[in-house]
């Protein structure tokens, strides 16, 4: 008898192809990968440096302030002290209202998680970090101020402002070229404001340093803090899905 011919099983169906996820979008840029113990770090030095200023002893930098006040001491009028109050105003109502602007912007974009991130960073962190601490020390200002400030001399409120400005824009605005050079422009800025409360004798040199390091920490733990977010705008981006 003949064999009977066994039949050849069919093909396997191919495998149906797996969707890659769409790629990031450059903006906003993902926290750098130490943010958190770098944030952290930078958030403690100001508080360890108020909680000696506390004491109510006279502080190890002390001298460092008394010297940059008497190097400061200029003319209340001029080009420098114009430029200085010019920041004053910049970092006033100013340094709220850009920030909000910016939220808004973002929400008409439909990039409601950048507006969230900059609305913590540059508004709410100024009020839950800065505020506080400078309740917790209640450092005297120093002696004849050239404007109206209130009580609380450190950390420096508008230098915390500025630089978290700075790293908000720098986070959900500038792409990665750009970046670089925002920046440098970022830290002229802060240096700027810096030099602008203590020429006004609004602050002393440490006081805008503790606002420098606060801000920069703080921004860096809620950059991280909102990564996860940040990523999902990123890839909806990069799908045209923002609106979805």
């Amino acid at each position: 008898m003949p064999h009977s011919v066994t039949p050849a099983p069919p093909p396997a169906p191919a495998p149906l192809p797996v969707s890659a996820p769409p790629p990031l979008h450059h903006l906003p840029a993902p926290p750098p990968r130490l943010a958190l113990p770098t944030g952290a770090a930078l958030l403690l030095v100001p508080l360890l440096a108020g909680l000696l200023l506390r004491t109510g002893e006279r502080p190890f930098f002390q001298g460092l302030d008394d010297s940059w006040a008497d190097a400061a001491r200029g003319s209340s009028t001029g080009p420098a002290t114009e430029f200085a109050l010019w920041l004053d105003h910049l970092g006033g109502p100013l340094g709220l209202l850009l920030p909000l602007l910016l939220t808004c912007g973002l929400c008409l974009y439909g990039r409601w998680r950048s507006a969230l991130f900059v609305l913590a960073t540059a508004v709410l962190a100024n009020i839950l970090v800065a505020l506080p601490l400078k309740q917790l020390v209640g450092r005297p200002r120093p002696p004849h101020t050239w404007v109206l400030v209130n009580d609380g001399s450190y950390p420096s409120g508008q230098v915390f402002s500025a630089v978290a400005l700075v790293v908000a824009v720098a986070v959900v605005a500038m792409p990665p070229r750009a970046r670089r050079w925002w920046w440098l422009f970022g830290a002229g800025y802060g240096a700027a404001m810096m030099w602008s409360r203590t020429w006004l004798h609004t602050q002393w040199l440490t006081d805008t340093f503790g606002g420098a390091l606060a801000g920069a920490g703080a921004c860096l733990l809620l950059w991280r803090a909102f990564a996860r977010l940040l990523k999902t705008e990123a890839e909806r981006a990069a799908a045209d899905t923002l609106w979805l």
